[in-house]
């Protein structure tokens, strides 16, 4: 039984860790990168859906995206998304592609994009801890209900805060790698 209840919370945490990577892709840095455009949504065929199912983006040069669109139609309603995305760029249309210039960040605008990074790391952090939460709330229940020891239960939760430091300090490690990323000129 604690083997399942460790697989579980190691699952969970890993899950967490990865959303927390990809949210950390969509900031921006000084350099282009195509996950900077992850958050960003097209109204087209009757529905909201994620620009990157609907083009191909690349980064020929590092400081500039090409959005090349799967059906030419779009162009107009992809230029628009990435208008109002609220990234700050400006996409130059010609009519079969989208090229995204991205200017060079100011050193006000990476010490506000540090404080996102933390916030995002932060926001990780506490998924970690609900999941330990959790995990400790069902191991509790299980020795209440007589399907597990005491020292198992009391075993199992130790495993548990060190699968919660693990996968803290990993996301430690990416929050550096990141900020180091953001405020590198």
């Amino acid at each position: 039984m604690p083997h399942t209840v460790i697989a579980d919370v190691d699952s969970r945490m890993k899950k967490a860790v990865e959303t927390a990577r990809m949210e950390l892709g969509s900031v921006r840095t000084g350099k282009a990168s195509p996950n900077l455009l992850d958050p960003i949504k097209v109204e087209a065929y009757g529905t909201q859906m994620p620009l990157n199912q609907l083009a191909s983006i690349s980064a020929p040069e590092p400081r500039l995206l090409v959005v090349q669109p799967f059906d030419k139609g779009l162009v107009d309603l992809i230029g628009k998304a990435i208008q109002k995305s609220g990234l700050g760029l400006n996409p130059s249309n010609d009519g079969t592609l989208i090229r995204l210039p991205i200017p060079p960040l100011t050193e006000e605008r990476r010490r506000e994009m540090v404080k996102l990074v933390k916030k995002m790391v932060e926001d990780g952090k506490v998924a970690l801890r609900n999941v330990r939460r959790d995990a400790n709330d069902g191991i509790k229940v299980l020795e209440r209900d007589g399907e597990m020891s005491e020292d198992e239960s009391h075993k199992t939760q130790a495993e548990v805060q060190k699968l919660t430091d693990k996968y803290v300090a990993l996301l430690d490690e990416v929050a550096a790698k990141k900020e180091k990323e953001v405020l590198e000129v």
